[in-house]
């Protein structure tokens, strides 16, 4: 039904079932990529003709449009990154290196582990993992029990696992930390895409998207920081649009947010066409896609519990948009071969959560991540498919 909308499903005949890696693109947001290019290419916040001032425009357009596609306070509040990856890193060196310890859940993706030990830290030595259960559900008690013992910690946690599709109860994890004195990063790579993001109601002081799991473009995302924190933050890069004085012999000084945390020419087309992306969303509602997401991940599960030998790590209680497994006796990078040869995209290995599969005792999983666009039919595709693989390789 939503697949006319999509170049991607009128030029391929791929059962596209890897949304958890990045999502495709409707008409609008490719339409607006090549506006930008054929019809006001100009550089934002700089020149005064024209083209330039509809750039800028349009670009603080996206910005307020964000803004309040999350229920943000101010604009200010919004920052553009590369996307989730930058926006970790950036608020890693830029605000949580203050802070002795850092909390992260078990299943994070390693762009929110290899920031925090590139600063020196390790397991128990600035670093704490909040345990997870049998069903991979986080450990609320196990979490108050480290912010006693280290009040005023940076939580950095993702609100979607992307490896097995776990929704952390964010807004439970923000009123604890803050009995503790201890400030909320979010991970939202995977939750942008699937439900309604308000960054107040959940009380995070920092949230993290990427526009292309968005069904926005690649290399565009953006950092929510709290109004509070906008002064102590400490810009990631320096040098143009940053700058309200640059003087050799009196030093320097920077504009205010969110301009002084944008250096150099931002990804202007992407940020814009990233707008587009967010009103597609609104057009479909929320409502709708958590429904679509709902049904077909059940349906998506009723169907491989059918198949020999599955293994899963987890059931669908507190889980979004993807199903991770494995076949008794068989490698997941054959599976993933066979599926390629007929025409079925999934995912397969450690989705980067190499801990939490070391601690499952596993090297990696098939993952099947869903979109709204998606319908039973790919389902069915890939259970045909999964069939043969088997045979094949069981023989």
């Amino acid at each position: 039904m939503y697949k006319k909308d999509f170049p991607f499903f009128k030029n391929s005949k791929t059962v596209y079932l890897d949304n958890g890696s990045t999502t495709q693109k409707p008409q609008s947001v490719i339409d607006s990529t090549v506006d930008y290019y054929t019809n006001y290419c100009s550089n934002t916040h700089r020149s005064s003709f024209g083209d330039a001032n509809k750039a800028t425009i349009e670009f603080e357009s996206s910005r307020e449009y964000l803004k309040n596609f999350i229920n943000a306070n101010k604009k200010e509040e919004i920052i553009f990154t590369k996307g989730v990856t930058e926006s970790i890193n950036f608020i890693a060196s830029s605000f949580g290196k203050r802070f002795k310890t850092i909390i992260l859940s078990s299943l994070e993706h390693h762009a929110n582990t290899v920031p925090w030990q590139m600063q020196g830290r390790s397991l128990n030595n600035g670093i704490e993992v909040v345990k997870c259960d049998d069903n991979l559900d986080f450990d609320f008690e196990h979490f108050e029990e480290i912010l006693k013992k280290n009040p005023n910690s940076f939580v950095s946690v993702a609100h979607v696992t992307n490896a097995f599709g776990k929704v952390h109860d964010i807004k439970r994890i923000c009123e604890i930390s803050h009995k503790y004195d201890s400030p909320v990063l979010v991970d939202g790579a995977q939750s942008l895409s699937s439900f309604k993001i308000d960054v107040q109601d959940l009380n995070c002081d920092f949230f993290a998207v990427s526009g292309h799991k968005t069904f926005g473009p690649t290399g565009v995302g953006a950092i929510y920081i709290k109004e509070k924190y906008l002064n102590e933050v400490e810009p990631y890069q320096t040098g143009g649009a940053t700058i309200n004085v640059v003087d050799l012999e009196n030093g320097t000084t920077f504009l205010d947010a969110p301009y002084k945390f944008e250096a150099g020419t931002q990804n202007i087309a992407g940020v814009i066409a990233f707008k587009e992306a967010l009103k597609y969303i609104d057009s479909i509602g929320y409502e709708t896609i958590k429904k679509r997401k709902k049904e077909l991940l059940e349906y998506l599960d009723s169907e491989l519990k059918k198949l020999p030998d599955i293994i899963f790590y987890n059931d669908l209680k507190n889980c979004s948009g993807s199903r991770s497994f494995n076949f008794s006796g068989i490698m997941h990078d054959d599976i993933s071969i066979l599926l390629d040869k007929m025409g079925i995209a999934v995912r397969v290995g450690h989705h980067c959560a190499q801990p939490i599969m070391k601690k499952l005792g596993i090297k990696g999983t098939i993952r099947a991540s869903l979109a709204f666009y998606n319908d039973f039919e790919d389902i069915d595709k890939l259970i045909v498919a999964l069939k043969r693989a088997l045979s094949m390789l069981k023989d």
